[in-house]
């Protein structure tokens, strides 16, 4: 018996718990092996040092790409305030050009999100980050379900690192970006780590290879797949395994041989050549 399943962190918790509830009433031959790929909070927290042009590209595609629409897509970012006018400076520019409509149309860089509850929870969020009062709108923000269930590219700055917008999982093309001051990278860092329930992908920017590894250190338990100078989506199966852990799942790896191993059931055996022919051990004779 066993379980592969990749979905919503609620849904892939039911699933464990009915089988840890058929446990006792014979249902399995055996421990069911259980295998689950469900939610992120993905972020992206740039250096003093990052690029602005790049940092901005990166979290333009990872958090709008496929309208937001995945598992892995950027949605929390940390920028330090020196980069804070650059970098969403050019997001802006990059909104006014992305086009959206038809994906059949292959120039078209954004479509629709996938249903009405879709989009109805997306929409939510964004009016509850208008709302709030320790929170702006900094582009897009409109939501349209007359022809189709249309979302503008969403990008708010907030005060509040602990916020919903930085620790719910939406689903949608809504980023959530918190300034802290050139000198806190790491208790940055720290708060990174923290503020989620999820670990599935995150990336850091920065030109210092030396802090790149320190940050991949400090941040080893925020996300199964971790990124460099790019944006925390785009694994390919067989070159690049994907999972998590913490809320979003058991991080097994598809796209590897080590989930196939996942499925494997190991037997070891032993045949003896040269039996003993007494039960006394060497050590237990007289000397």
């Amino acid at each position: 018996a066993g379980i592969h399943f990749t979905g919503s962190t609620s849904t892939f918790n039911g699933m464990w718990r009915t089988v840890g509830e058929n446990l006792s009433r014979g249902v399995y031959r055996t421990y069911p092996r259980i295998v689950g790929e469900t939610g992120g909070k993905d972020f992206v927290l740039a250096a003093p040092d990052a690029d602005p042009t790049t940092l901005a590209v990166a979290l333009f595609r990872g958090a709008f790409e496929y309208q937001g629409q995945k598992c892995s897509a950027a949605s929390r970012a940390y920028i330090p305030r020196s980069l804070r006018p650059q970098v969403l400076g050019k997001m802006k520019s990059m909104a006014t050009r992305a086009s959206m409509g038809d994906p059949t149309d292959l120039s078209v860089f954004m479509g629709a999100v996938i249903d009405q509850k879709a989009f109805d929870t997306i929409s939510g969020y964004i009016e509850r980050g208008k709302a709030a009062g320790d929170t702006r709108l900094v582009l897009g923000g409109e939501h349209d379900g007359s022809h189709g269930w249309f979302i503008q590219p969403t990008v708010f700055e907030t005060q509040n690192p602990a916020s919903p917008l930085m620790t719910e999982e939406i689903f949608g093309p809504v980023l959530t970006v918190y300034v802290f001051e050139d000198a806190e990278l790491e208790a940055t860092a720290d708060l990174v780590d923290a503020t989620s329930p999820y670990a599935l992908t995150g990336a850091v920017f920065t030109a210092d290879r030396a802090l790149a590894g320190h940050l991949a250190d400090r941040l080893r338990n925020a996300a199964g797949n971790f990124y460099i100078n790019d944006k925390p989506t785009g694994a390919v199966v067989g070159q690049q395994p994907f999972g998590g852990a913490r809320g979003s799942g058991t991080n097994d790896k598809a796209g590897s041989h080590m989930n196939l191993l996942r499925w494997t059931s190991v037997r070891t055996i032993k045949e003896q050549f040269n039996p003993p022919a007494d039960f006394i051990y060497p050590h237990m004779k007289t000397p």
